[in-house]
């Protein structure tokens, strides 16, 4: 591994035991503000494709339907994991009216799975791509698509989740506190 390999690897190690300790109490949650996330996050994440297909000695060649079938498949994963996280995050209703939200350690350790997932699959990729048949930039912007697809998805139904509790609705991962 080279060094530029190593540096997310060592910031994911320092991140992860903070990440952990965060969500181990429920946090305020906010539904009137859950656009918000994805209106940020979205935008960036269309620079990064942008700017990758910009990007100075980046390959130019147009995407052929392999590679628009990559990217297909990684937003269609990052919608079906986005989805996933938001039902195992645990939302309770208190008293007094307010919305606790408990993110799932499993949706953690599917986050930190993608991030070891595309530094290996880098790896492996690059020197093997051409032979393989397969564009490496496409495999590159599949995996952002697959965090824009988590990101909304996840937030799309956390919103609906939340509403159902606010108007007392039942909801089989949602617990009321007393």
């Amino acid at each position: 591994m080279t060094p530029q390999q190593y540096a997310p690897l060592i910031v994911l190690l320092v991140l992860l035991p903070i990440i952990l300790l965060r969500n181990r109490a429920p946090r305020t949650l906010r539904p009137q503000w859950m656009w918000v996330t994805p209106a940020i996050v979205v935008p960036l994440i269309g620079l990064g494709l942008w700017g990758s297909s910009q990007a100075q000695g980046a390959d130019h060649t147009p995407f052929d339907t392999v590679s628009w079938l990559i990217l297909a498949v990684g937003l269609g994963l990052g919608c079906v994991a986005g989805w996933w996280r938001g039902k195992m995050t645990t939302i309770q209703k208190h008293a007094d009216g307010t919305l606790k939200a408990q993110a799932s350690p499993l949706g953690i350790i599917l986050i930190v799975g993608l991030f070891l997932g595309r530094s290996a699959l880098r790896s492996v990729l690059e020197p093997h791509a051409a032979a393989w048949h397969l564009n490496a930039l496409a495999v590159a912007d599949a995996f952002l698509l697959f965090a824009v697809g988590m990101i909304v998805v996840q937030r799309i139904e956390m919103f609906i989740r939340a509403r159902r509790v606010l108007a007392g609705r039942p909801d089989s991962h949602v617990e009321a506190a007393v």
